[in-house]
């Protein structure tokens, strides 16, 4: 059958000859609905739908089956505003668990003025679709080289030690900040979801001494916490020996305080019988003393020179061998 190719824009239609003897009508008919159907489109989950109308942007739509006034009136694009996209420094991908390294991207100066390579990777989505499409070409390119300058910005204030070693979670919530706030001021529309160091080393003609110097320093924060340790262990102990013998101290103060005031309280009740009779107080100190001084000791009383000659006690409260008393 001959047909008659007929194109609307951007899409070709061929009409069979005969239509044309019919009328112009239905063939206009029939080529307008053709041309409306190109209008249909669909929006996916994580997309959004820009609709342009003359080259403006007129309307931002959500997903789901869409129509637009067909081209050259209307044209849409479906960017993914939902996708995490990546960008890698330093280095690229190339499939099966390896990379390639790029130095010119990764070598850095440091604050104190050393080489590091420094491998970051960014990951970003759109966050403004409209920002994202029209405020600036070559999204990839453009983040990469942003992120490349920020994460160089924050290498130079840092100190090779602490890029290195304890520094490299604070380096990278800087260098995600820095390049969140390059982005915002090109308005380009990228939210920036995180930016993750990947390594960062010593350059390879020096990374030996490097390893030497972090070993070292490794050993020597060991040593300090094993004498941290050892005075958190020893310190207390000390303390605690010298409370006790603080309380033992006083303990034994408050004992002695007692016994000289009892000691005082005593003497000063013989001092007040001592006044009342003097000999007998004298006489029954003495028994006393003596009782305390020669306890079950065999005693003799001797008579004064004037008395006569020494006496024999019978001693009564003992028994013979014999078995009588």
């Amino acid at each position: 059958m001959a047909t008659k190719r007929i194109i609307i824009g951007n899409t070709e239609i061929k009409v069979p000859l005969r239509l044309f003897t019919l009328g112009v009508l239905p063939i206009v008919v029939i080529a307008l609905g053709l041309w409306l159907l190109t209008g249909m489109y669909t929006v996916g989950p994580d997309e959004v739908g820009v609709v342009r109308t003359f080259g403006k942007v007129s309307r931002v739509v959500g997903s789901g089956l869409r129509f637009h006034v067909p081209y050259p009136f209307e044209v849409v694009d479906t960017p993914k505003v939902t996708e995490v996209k990546r960008i890698e420094i330093g280095f690229r991908s190339i499939g099966n668990n390896q990379y390639r390294k790029i130095d010119e991207e990764s070598q850095m100066l440091t604050g104190d003025e050393n080489i590091v390579d420094a491998e970051l990777i960014v990951q970003y989505k759109i966050k403004d679709p409209v920002a994202y499409l029209f405020n600036f070409v070559k999204p990839e390119m453009t983040v990469r080289e942003a992120a490349e300058a920020a994460l160089r910005t924050v290498i130079g204030r840092h100190k090779i030690d602490e890029a290195l070693t304890s520094g490299k979670l604070e380096i990278q919530e800087e260098t995600k900040e820095l390049l969140q706030s390059i982005l915002d001021k090109y308005q380009t529309g990228i939210l920036v979801v995180a930016a993750q160091l990947q390594d960062v080393s010593p350059p390879k003609e020096v990374v030996d001494a490097f390893k030497d110097v972090a070993s070292a320093k490794e050993d020597k924060n060991r040593m300090i916490n094993q004498a941290e340790g050892y005075r958190n262990d020893v310190i207390p102990k000390a303390r605690g020996e010298a409370q006790a013998m603080i309380r033992e101290a006083e303990g034994f103060r408050e004992a002695r305080i007692k016994r000289a005031e009892g000691d005082v309280a005593k003497f000063k009740a013989i001092v007040r019988q001592y006044k009342q009779a003097r000999d007998i107080t004298k006489k029954r100190l003495y028994l006393e003393a003596m009782e305390e001084i020669l306890p079950n000791i065999e005693k003799y009383i001797l008579p004064d020179s004037k008395s006569g000659n020494l006496l024999n006690l019978l001693q009564l409260g003992q028994t013979p061998k014999g078995g009588q008393q």
